[in-house]
């Protein structure tokens, strides 16, 4: 046997750590560096160990994942510590933050949704640092919170950008868990940067944004484009300068910068969250940051960690086209069903009629881009396909309105388009020029006829946006505890393939896939819900490629 020799070295003085909040005291207190000479005594004790030669007992005949019941269990890789285990609940943490009584005006909010009688809900706004880099950014900003529920562990929840805001959606999956999950936990609803109430970006100019909301997403000349292009270079121009330094920090990785803010504001040694779609993201990006502040979390839709952004977007067309196919199956299935012509043939009439400003609402007639994307919010939620059936025959008839209310807010206010676009801007590199942008759209709108021109027209609006300074990181991990990511069969945002491959990605990732329509399944299934909640709440991980029934 050979040894080799041991050397140890001098190492460099270790840098102060960065200041941080102690869940138990809110005080800030700065990291004790070890001392050199410590140092290379543990760096020589620990090479010394490494030297000594290890006995093997020969290969092993086991099968690397054994399951017991509903619990999966991964036997660790030889030489590897193993993987994580599901962090504990507790403890409940002391929090710091003034809560108020917001239960009226939430009610307001949830359209039809019933909340049970007794349920309350609490609001606060925390406040958070613009940016890591102080010295770049400087300032704080206002994050708005909704609490829900009667626990004393707090769980998270982190919607998507694009739709409701945060907390109008953590109060709406309120009333759909178990009560015993609510008498377990309390939910927390987060408004990311610049939605809903954390200080709503309102930047972009009135014109512009009907432009740009508007515009015909089949439209796919160089002329029709230089258009919408130019909307978006001057929304880009007015947005950068009354934002100035803070333009960046509208992104994924300073949205997780709030969440471990928010945890510390908590007062808990663990962040346990849901992610819904697109905000799945913020949460594996919290967790590459802070790996030691993860609980336990549930991904209920992510994007693909594997395609790149154009590819993504293509991609997301494509699940909308087929969920879209999907409202045509069981249109046809229903004798309810007001539509009297093919749901496809009859958006197309309904484009040739808005492009004649001939789709009459109680307000303004509907444009081009506002019908896709009204269809597009219809076919997000099963419950409203039927809904969506009667107004999209109602408009037919002479009568948009109940067809704009999947886009147009009754109250008038600032629509998600200024969060939506800048966020999604600053998250991803692509950069598509005029010559390329055109090549894009007319491709995506001859094979995607319904979808394709919409989503590739989002990423034409962040052409004169400044290229963010680095990529986001990948979601995969060395070192996470299991983590269920939920997918649905037809997702009209992110189809179910991106989330199996983000499963993949992670060292315990499990997917769990819904065979039903929408976008997220976390209440709306209920053997998915059921699946969440004794995650939660025993610990229970469901076995790999559990199936849930539509």
């Amino acid at each position: 046997m050979i040894t080799a020799p041991v050397r140890c070295f001098e190492p460099e003085p270790p840098a102060e750590t960065s200041p941080r909040e102690t869940p138990a005291t809110g005080q800030r207190r700065k990291g004790v560096p070890v001392s050199p000479t410590r140092l290379v005594g543990r760096i020589c004790a620990v090479l010394v160990l490494l030297a000594v030669p290890a006995c093997s007992a020969g290969p092993s005949d086991r099968p690397a994942v054994a399951q017991r019941g509903e619990q999966q269990q991964v036997p660790p890789e030889r030489g590897s510590p193993g993987p994580r285990s599901l962090p504990p609940l507790g403890p409940q943490g002391r929090q710091a933050i003034d809560w108020h009584d917001c239960t009226a005006s939430t009610r307001n909010e949830l359209d039809g949704a019933e909340p049970a009688e007794d349920t309350r809900f609490s609001c606060a706004r925390m406040s958070t640092a613009l940016g890591s880099d102080r010295m770049r950014y400087g300032g704080t900003m206002r994050i708005a919170l909704l609490r829900v529920g009667t626990g004393g562990i707090p769980l998270v929840v982190v919607n998507d950008v694009r739709g409701e805001p945060g907390t109008t959606f953590a109060a709406r999956l309120a009333t759909r868990l178990p009560e015993e999950m609510l008498r377990e936990f309390t939910l927390i609803g987060v408004d990311r940067r610049g939605s809903g109430e954390s200080e709503p970006l309102d930047c972009v100019p009135p014109a512009d944004r009907a432009t740009l909301t508007g515009f015909d997403p089949q439209a796919e000349s160089r002329s029709e484009l230089d258009e919408l292009l130019d909307s978006a270079r001057s929304a880009s121009n007015e947005c950068l300068l009354d934002l100035e330094r803070r333009a960046q920090t509208y992104d994924t990785r300073h949205t997780a910068e709030d969440l471990e803010e928010l945890r510390v504001e908590l007062g808990v040694p663990r962040l346990h969250a849901i992610g819904r779609g697109e905000g799945s993201r913020v949460l594996t990006t919290y967790a590459r940051r802070y790996p030691d502040s993860v609980g336990r979390m549930v991904l209920d839709g992510a994007p693909d960690p594997v395609l790149d952004p154009l590819a993504r977007a293509k991609n997301q067309a494509r699940g909308a086209e087929r969920t879209f196919d999907r409202f045509t199956q069981w249109c046809e299935g229903q004798q309810d069903c007001a539509l009297g012509d093919p749901p496809r043939e009859l958006v197309q009439r309904l484009l040739r009629k808005a492009r004649e400003a001939e789709l009459p609402t109680t307000a303004e007639a509907l444009r081009p881009g506002e019908v896709i994307r009204a269809v597009l919010g219809g076919l997000t939620d099963r419950s409203s396909w039927p809904r969506l059936g009667a107004a999209l025959a109602a408009a037919d008839n002479g009568d948009a309105t109940e067809l704009g209310s999947f886009v147009r807010d009754p109250v008038p206010a600032p629509t998600e388009l200024d969060a939506r676009m800048i966020t999604k801007c600053n998250d991803t590199m692509v950069r598509l020029p005029p010559e390329r942008a055109t090549d894009v759209v007319r491709q995506w709108v001859n094979e995607l006829p319904l979808f394709g021109g919409l989503f590739a027209q989002e990423l034409v609006q962040c052409s004169p946006w400044p290229r963010p300074q680095e990529a986001l990181p990948s979601p995969g991990t060395g070192d996470l505890p299991p983590v269920p990511v939920i997918t649905t069969e037809h997702d009209p945002f992110l189809p179910a393939q991106g989330g199996e491959k983000l499963a993949n990605s992670l060292t315990q990732g499990i997917t769990v896939n819904w065979l039903g329509s929408g976008h997220g399944a976390l209440g709306r299934s209920d053997c998915v819900t059921g699946i969440v909640e004794r995650f939660f709440g025993e610990g229970s991980l469901p076995a790999p490629g559990t199936t849930c029934p539509a």
